[in-house]
């Protein structure tokens, strides 16, 4: 059966939401969820108020659709490169510097994102679907970990407990970073955190 082709409405919807989320995450970063509001937000993008309405139902529905728009991109993204990859060392450092980079371009969706999942008690660490959202990503990495251990390139490791470990490893990288407790460049805040990592589970 062939694909259904994108209806006109379905390309201004597309188009609109993208730029409802995008100001969303600019109005979220700089005022945190409490005290950002809809006006500011369609301001931000550009709109009326009324036409937020029309795509979310309320603030809280932006900003969980904002934080998934965005989780959603950093993990394709880091899949696409892992995959591209050969060899566990390069998927290592594929990880690490595909997560590094996109948190240097998009400060603000991981001012969000670290505001999230930093405590467990907020809405989206609370939401069933982020929570899945969160594990699939220590998942992918946990499976990279046990073919290559399966394979002799790494030694015999947990590889649940050291997936979670590194990917926590990086979003701490990005959490300095983004507060500027880390002024150096990119490229050497990701040749040091790899070079850590890869002495922990290197093969003998």
């Amino acid at each position: 059966m062939a694909a259904l082709r994108k209806t006109k409405h379905d390309v201004v919807a597309e188009f609109r939401c993208a730029e409802i989320l995008n100001a969303a995450r600019k109005v979220f970063a700089a005022r945190g969820f409490s005290d950002a509001t809809v006006d500011e937000i369609a301001a931000e993008a550009g709109i009326a108020k009324g036409t937020v309405y029309l795509y979310f139902s309320s603030k809280k529905d932006i900003y969980l659709a904002a934080l998934k728009q965005g989780i959603m991109e950093l993990q394709e993204r880091t899949r696409s490169t892992m995959q591209t990859s050969e060899g566990i060392a390069a998927k290592l450092q594929s990880f690490i510097r595909t997560r590094l980079e996109y948190a240097e371009a998009n400060r603000d969706f991981f001012k969000i994102y670290h505001s999230e999942f930093g405590n467990l008690t907020n809405a989206a660490a609370c939401d069933s679907e982020f929570q899945q959202l969160y594990l699939r990503q220590a998942k992918a990495l946990e499976i990279v970990l046990r073919e290559a251990m399966e394979s002799g390139e790494i030694r015999h490791i947990r590889s649940n407990f050291a997936a979670f470990i590194i990917y926590d490893m990086v979003k701490g990288v990005m959490t300095q970073r983004l507060l500027e407790w880390s002024t150096v460049p990119l490229e050497e805040d990701i040749q040091l955190l790899n070079d850590l990592i890869w002495k922990g589970i290197a093969a003998s």
